[in-house]
């Protein structure tokens, strides 16, 4: 029995590759990737420095050694903390960064509503207002002609 070409496992895969979500997300990875670098920066080479002067210490260098051999573990626990701020400053960011492209789509697709169709229509013999639907008026009895 023979399978088709780029039927099987190998073709589901290459069109599941191939898709437009997956590439988009392949982007977004990649963007993040740069941007997490970029806040991590913002965090290690700004923040932390400007928040060591107010509490008095440098959150990276806060350790604890658990025993007291030359071999003991070491919990840098500040690492941590500069971690959980680098989250929170990261998420915040995207946060701004969505909230900011929200209003510029709402701004740049917001469309006029366009009018509602015409529920009434005039007369030609008469004037008079009447139902779009008519097709003799009743004011004056004339028959109207479908087209008007």
């Amino acid at each position: 029995m023979s399978k088709k070409k780029g039927s099987g496992l190998i073709g589901e895969f290459k069109k599941f590759i191939m898709r437009g979500n997956v590439m988009d997300m392949a982007v977004g990875v990649i963007v993040g990737g740069a941007f997490t670098a970029i806040v991590t920066s913002l965090n290690q080479d700004i923040l932390t420095p400007l928040l060591g002067i107010f509490g008095g210490t440098d959150f990276s260098n806060l350790t604890v050694t658990l025993g007291s051999h030359e071999g003991a573990p070491v919990l840098a626990y500040g690492n941590f903390i500069t971690a959980v701020i680098n989250f929170l400053i990261t998420a915040f960011v995207i946060f701004i960064l969505i909230k900011v492209m929200n209003v510029i789509s709402d701004k740049l697709s917001h469309k006029p509503e366009e009018p509602a169709a015409p529920t009434t229509k005039v007369c030609p013999y008469c004037r008079s207002t009447i139902a779009m639907e008519a097709v003799r008026c009743p004011h004056c009895t004339s028959q109207l002609d479908e087209s008007k």
